[in-house]
């Protein structure tokens, strides 16, 4: 019998406590992963943040210390690893609970996977590369319990983390199945206070999480239909907590929408992820507000390819069309006060040729529906500008 259905690998995430006013359960989640003596990391803006000395005091009151590690950058690095890893070693603590949006998650998860590993072991051999991940000791990865803060990334429910090379600027996906945290807690109330263009940002990140797994052209469909609700969701949501950052309903629809897109995003990713993926790490600037710039140029740059699924999305969301959905991508960017192109971002027209190719290098591209090359990437950045 002849068939088509390619043989894939499928991964759906883990034990998630969602709900509002949950974070008061956070001690009996780190102490059924069987942690005594966690480390609560989370970065340094969030660290003066009354929700984490919240965090701090439910871990304490349980028994189980409040210890924390806040020198993380916006775009974590390995000197942010190992200054966190020295922290971990010397207070002996025994698992993670990473906190915050993508910076505290992932470096969290960093700090978990490598405290323990055999000193010849760079964090960059772990890559998500072919079978890399095998060259880690699973058994000597703490477990993670994860708490986001904000409703973009959806590190919480992935088994991966992205850190930039201080010394080269190149992000890198660093991956392992033990990255997956043993239970996430979604409490959509620690968002209320995130400042308005990181609302913005994130969730624009959820949405180009959702849209680029939706449009990759591997087959999974599990995460295609998880992909299309995720994109309802933020399209509803969104424009609402940006206007009154106070709407809990809002809040839970977008922190399921951002941990949608992750769970979708096992499908692929695209051209947005590796035109921002770079510019992120020279520029340092905001991942999903990146995100959100090169949405509608990489929508054109693929409309050939994708017209017809995002016809049928469209479809569903309420639009008329793949215009439709690229004029409602316009509006909300627009209501969002997303920068209008990379130019208004400081993008430096002398550093598209080394973009493109730390474009052309992110593992993103290969989920691209148009097979990106250097001369269509280059034009793409160029249309961007």
């Amino acid at each position: 019998m002849s068939h088509n259905v390619p043989n894939r690998n499928w991964n759906y995430p883990t034990a998630i406590k969602f709900g509002v006013g949950r974070i008061a359960e956070l001690g009996d989640h780190v102490k059924a992963a069987g942690l005594k003596k966690p480390l609560l990391v989370t970065d340094k803006a969030l660290a003066a943040l009354p929700i984490t000395t919240q965090a701090l005091d439910v871990l304490q009151a349980a028994g189980l210390g409040r210890a924390v590690f806040s020198e993380v950058d916006p775009n974590p690095n390995e000197k942010n690893m190992a200054d966190g890893i020295a922290v971990y070693l010397a207070g002996g603590h025994d698992g993670v609970v990473a906190f915050g949006g993508g910076s505290g998650l992932d470096l969290g998860k960093m700090i978990a996977l490598m405290a323990h590993q055999r000193k010849d072991l760079s964090v960059w051999d772990l890559e998500d590369v072919d079978d890399w991940y095998t060259r880690a000791d699973a058994d000597k990865i703490a477990p993670i319990v994860a708490v986001p803060t904000t409703a973009g990334t959806g590190s919480e429910v992935g088994r991966a983390g992205v850190l930039t090379n201080a010394l080269t600027h190149k992000k890198k996906i660093i991956f392992h199945p033990k990255l997956m945290p043993v239970v996430t807690l979604c409490d959509p109330a620690l968002t209320v206070g995130m400042p308005r263009f990181i609302t913005a940002g994130t969730g624009m990140d959820a949405l180009a999480h959702c849209l680029e797994a939706y449009s990759s052209p591997f087959y999974h469909p599990m995460s295609q239909g998880i992909a299309l609700e995720g994109m309802r969701l933020v399209f509803e949501n969104l424009p609402k907590v940006y206007d009154n950052p106070n709407d809990l309903d809002a809040r839970a629809h977008m922190m399921s929408a951002a941990a949608m897109g992750a769970v979708a995003f096992q499908k692929g990713l695209g051209a947005i992820h590796s035109l921002s993926h770079p510019i992120g790490a020279v520029y340092n600037t905001h991942h999903g507000t990146t995100n959100a710039v090169v949405m509608p140029m990489v929508l054109d740059f693929n409309r050939a390819v994708i017209e017809e699924r995002i016809t049928a999305a469209a479809a569903y969301l309420g639009f008329t069309g793949f215009d439709g959905f690229k004029a409602a991508v316009m509006d909300l960017r627009a209501k969002l006060g997303i920068p209008a192109d990379l130019t208004a971002l400081g993008v430096k027209a002398a550093d598209l040729d080394m973009l493109t190719d730390m474009a052309l290098e992110d593992p993103s591209c290969g989920g691209n529906p148009v097979v990106m090359t250097r001369e269509n990437t280059r034009a793409l950045f160029d249309a961007c500008m």
